[in-house]
């Protein structure tokens, strides 16, 4: 499994829907959260050399989000 631990995600679905959740579930959407951070700290990344920082900000990941 990657980096998010499951049952922060677990709370995260159960806080939001009110439902249990299955075991399944909490791993997928772990996989999916695990991807699509990947895919805007790409952006993020290149946002920031385009700047020629070494820090991204807060800024730079709503810009990347925007996008």
């Amino acid at each position: 499994m990657g980096e998010l631990p499951l049952a922060a995600v677990d709370r995260i679905i159960r806080k939001s829907s009110g439902l249990r959740v299955s075991n399944s579930a909490v791993i997928e959407l772990a996989r999916i959260l695990e991807e699509e951070g990947m895919k805007i700290s790409l952006k993020v990344k290149a946002l920031a050399e385009h700047a020629k920082r070494k820090t991204i900000t807060a800024d730079d990941i709503r810009l990347a989000i925007r996008q």
